[in-house]
C-alpha cells in the first residue's frame, strides 16, 4: 500500500528566491521525496516567527539573522517556551537593495524621512543601520518604522508613506523600473552575508527526520534546475507565472541577479560561514545582547550531508 506523503507547511517571503521551490514542484521533486509542499508567503518576519515556534509551519524560508534572534530571546516576538529553531541548509547570499523615492538622489537626502522596515531589531534591520551609518548618518537623523515583509515595504516606499527601504528582487528591479533610485546594496558593503536559509524546530526535524530529507532533495533538484543555463528562459516564465507582480521588462535583470551567486542563489544550498559571521557581526553590533561569535549554535548540517553525501 502506497504511504501518505507527508505535508510540510512552508512559510516564506514572497520573493525571486523561492523559484528552486516552485521548480521542485512543478517537476515533482517533492513528490519523489514523499512529502507535499504547501508553501504559504509571510507577511512579516514576527508572524513567520511566531507561528513557526507554535507549529503552524513545520519549515521556513528565512534570514539567518531571524533565526539568531529568536534563538537569543532578541525577537519582536517573546514565545512563552524558548524556542529549539535552527537551519538545516543554505539558500541565498542576496543582495538587499536599498530603495528610494524619486526625489532621494543621495543619503544626505534621506535626514528627517521615514524609513521602512521589517521589524526593527530582526531581520535585515542591521544591514540597513549599517548602510546608513557609513554613509555618515546618526540615528537621530531619520526614523525607522515597521511595516512588514518585503511587498508590504514596497509598497510604503510607492505610495509615499516612506522614503526608502531594504528590498530584494524582484522588487529591487520593479522600483527601479518605476523611476525608484537604488542608492547602495548589501554587496557593496560586505563580501559575503548570509541571507536565505530553511529553518525548523529540532524537535519537529527529529521525529521527522525522512520529511526533512525529502525536503532538501525535492528543493536541490529544483535548484539545479534553476540554476542550469539551459533552463533560464523557462525558469523566468516560471517566475512570471508564479509572481503577477512581475512583468516580462524587468525578468531578465531579476535572473541576472538570482542566478548570480554573489546576490542571489547558493550552488547546493550551501551555508556561508564567512556569511554567518557577518550576520553576527552585525547583531552583536546593533543588537541588544553579549556579543555572538559561535554560528554553529544556529545550525545542524546532519540531515544536508546525509543527503547530499558529503
Amino acid at each position: 500500500m502506497t504511504e501518505t506523503p507527508t505535508t510540510i507547511e512552508l512559510i516564506c517571503f514572497a520573493g525571486a528566491p523561492n523559484l528552486p521551490i516552485f521548480a521542485a514542484e512543478d517537476l515533482g521533486a517533492f513528490e519523489e521525496g514523499g512529502i507535499t509542499v504547501n508553501l504559504s508567503t509571510t507577511p512579516s518576519s514576527v508572524y513567520q516567527a511566531e507561528h513557526l515556534i507554535d507549529g503552524t509551519f513545520q519549515m521556513a524560508g528565512t534570514a539567518f539573522d531571524n533565526i539568531v534572534a529568536y534563538q537569543e530571546g532578541q525577537g519582536v516576538f517573546k514565545p512563552a517556551v524558548p524556542p529549539d529553531l535552527f537551519v538545516f541548509m543554505g539558500a541565498t547570499q542576496v543582495q538587499l537593495a536599498l530603495i528610494t523615492a524619486p526625489e532621494v538622489k543621495s543619503y544626505a537626502d534621506l535626514k528627517g524621512r521615514k524609513l521602512a522596515l521589517d521589524a526593527l531589531a530582526t531581520g535585515f534591520a542591521f544591514v540597513l543601520y549599517e548602510m546608513l551609518g557609513r554613509a555618515g548618518l546618526e540615528p537621530v537623523d531619520y526614523e525607522m518604522v515597521a511595516v512588514g515583509a518585503t511587498i508590504k515595504r514596497w509598497e510604503s516606499v510607492r505610495d509615499g508613506e516612506t522614503a526608502g527601504t531594504l528590498v530584494l528582487q524582484p522588487f529591487t528591479s520593479i522600483a527601479q523600473a518605476q523611476g525608484f533610485n537604488v542608492l547602495g546594496t548589501s554587496t557593496d558593503l560586505f563580501e559575503s552575508y548570509q541571507g536565505g536559509t530553511f529553518a525548523a524546530s529540532r524537535a519537529w526535524a527529529t521525529d521527522n527526520a525522512d520529511a526533512v530529507k525529502g525536503f532538501i532533495k525535492g528543493y536541490l533538484k529544483g535548484l539545479d534546475w534553476t540554476l542550469d543555463p539551459a533552463n533560464r528562459i523557462e525558469a523566468g516564465e516560471l517566475l512570471l507565472a508564479k509572481m503577477p507582480i512581475l512583468k516580462p521588462g524587468v525578468v531578465d535583470a531579476v535572473m541576472d541577479s538570482l542566478l548570480d551567486p554573489k546576490s542571489g542563489l547558493t550552488p547546493r544550498a550551501e551555508i556561508l560561514p564567512d556569511g554567518m559571521k557577518t550576520v553576527l557581526d552585525l547583531r552583536s553590533k546593533y543588537g541588544a545582547g553579549a556579543p555572538l561569535s559561535d554560528a554553529e549554535r544556529y545550525f545542524d548540517l546532519g540531515t544536508y550531508h546525509q543527503v547530499v553525501g558529503s
